[in-house]
């Protein structure tokens, strides 16, 4: 099976500290990297330049054995992002919110209605996304990941704010994700327990 993304002798500094230095990673469809380490350690600096939005000291992003540089906005449309911050409009009911980022992405051909109800969100959809708790808000940024045809999954702390119920959602959906051929590179202070190949990168 070839490769789909890799990293080579990725090097990012953070002023005079060295956040990590000549890393490399290769990840297969069916496959998850995590990123661990403690608060601070560089794994969401780590998670933006392999996105492209951070740019290394030195170091190769390849996606489909191209450079992400050269290829931009293919793999932009090939990942989907679950960042610490929801980027929704607080305004906007979460049906608004989802149907305006659902028209910016291929839609992964599911309902919105069926997977509101696998979230748990039907009974909130009516309401301004600024009156839904930080957990809910989190339910509603796995909704974008489901209803995007997006590969990619790139995910930063994505059991935060979550209850247990919430966390082992999440656990399942990255299950399924990754069976069916899917791809996450995951940035997590904890251990995430899901039975799928995994790779893991330890910073300090």
């Amino acid at each position: 099976m070839s490769i789909k993304l890799n990293g080579s002798g990725l090097t990012l500094y953070r002023g005079d500290r060295c956040l990590f230095k000549d890393l490399e990673f290769a990840l297969n469809p069916g496959e998850m990297l995590l990123l661990e380490g403690k608060n601070g350690s560089g794994k969401t600096s780590l998670l933006r330049a392999i996105a492209g939005l951070i740019e290394l000291e030195s170091g190769t992003v390849l996606w489909n054995d191209e450079p992400v540089e050269n290829e931009r906005q293919v793999f932009c449309n090939s990942m989907v992002w679950m960042s610490h911050k929801v980027g929704f409009k607080g305004d906007l009911t979460l049906v608004d919110n989802l149907r305006f980022e659902s028209s910016l992405r291929l839609p992964s051909g599911r309902e919105l209605d069926e997977v509101l109800r696998q979230l748990g969100l039907s009974r909130l959809k009516r309401l301004p996304l600024r009156s839904l708790s930080a957990g809910q808000q989190r339910r509603v940024a796995l909704a974008r990941m489901l209803l995007a045809a997006a590969p990619l999954w790139m995910m930063d702390e994505p059991a935060s704010n979550l209850d247990a119920e919430g966390r082992e959602l999440v656990g399942s959906l990255l299950a399924s994700h990754l069976g069916n051929g899917g791809m996450a590179i995951v940035a997590a202070h904890q251990d995430v327990e899901i039975d799928v190949p995994t790779h893991r990168i330890r910073l300090q």
